[in-house]
């Protein structure tokens, strides 16, 4: 069934989204790429599909969501700010669709999810595009992924109300970590290692839900 998700659906709609997205300021060619190629309408339950390439966040069910397209492809636009990192790993798996985009600019994507149902309808979803440099964890997100750091990017697709220090120790110098943080009022991050230092910049405003410990089956 998921097959027939990815090839009833023209591949004309990413291309349009894309657009949309460049008109709006995303510049990197490699990212737009990626979103055009990507069918967003099998990351999203099928009642809400016919609104898969609005510009918009959509429930996924687990009380989570899919990220809106602009912020998806905003946050891997600045990891690929200095060039094309050679891993990344991901805080926050989801439906899989901003997993999708990385993989399409990386050599390897390391992904961890506390909600093992939704891990599961990524993998689906992953394999249905025929991606296989994605490596998956069931397991907390604070604590990162440490057996398989350094990263030379990281990317946190939910909001802590502070940066978490495993992350921060799994970034390699020189290494970016794009990241949300607050409660109420949260700011997207970029984060680059120096040596011991971390120097930090702030990019937007944005919502996102609670980057939560703990796993859940």
């Amino acid at each position: 069934m998921m097959s027939s998700r990815v090839g009833g659906k023209s591949k004309r709609s990413g291309e349009l989204l894309a657009q949309k997205l460049h008109a709006e300021g995303i510049q990197n060619v490699e990212v737009l790429q990626a979103i055009a190629n990507t069918p967003r309408h099998i990351f999203v339950p099928e009642i809400l599909a016919h609104k898969a390439y609005d510009n918009t966040a959509l429930p996924i069910g687990q009380g989570q969501t899919i990220s809106q397209p602009y912020i998806v492809a905003k946050m891997s636009e600045l990891l690929l700010a200095n060039g094309r990192p050679a891993n990344i790993l991901e805080i926050g798996t989801g439906s899989g669709y901003q997993t999708s985009i990385l993989s399409q600019l990386t050599d390897k994507v390391f992904s961890v999810e506390r909600i093992q149902a939704l891990q599961w309808q990524a993998k689906r979803c992953l394999r249905a595009m025929d991606l296989h440099n994605v490596s998956m964890k069931h397991g907390d997100g604070w604590q990162g992924w440490a057996s398989k750091g350094p990263f030379a990017a990281i990317i946190v697709t939910a909001a802590p109300n502070a940066v978490p220090q495993a992350l921060l120790d799994q970034l390699e110098d020189g290494g970016r970590l794009v990241i949300p943080v607050g409660e109420q009022n949260q700011v997207l991050k970029i984060i680059t290692r120096d040596g011991d230092e971390f120097i930090e910049e702030k990019i937007e405003a944005v919502r996102f839900v609670p980057l939560v410990p703990g796993e859940l089956l």
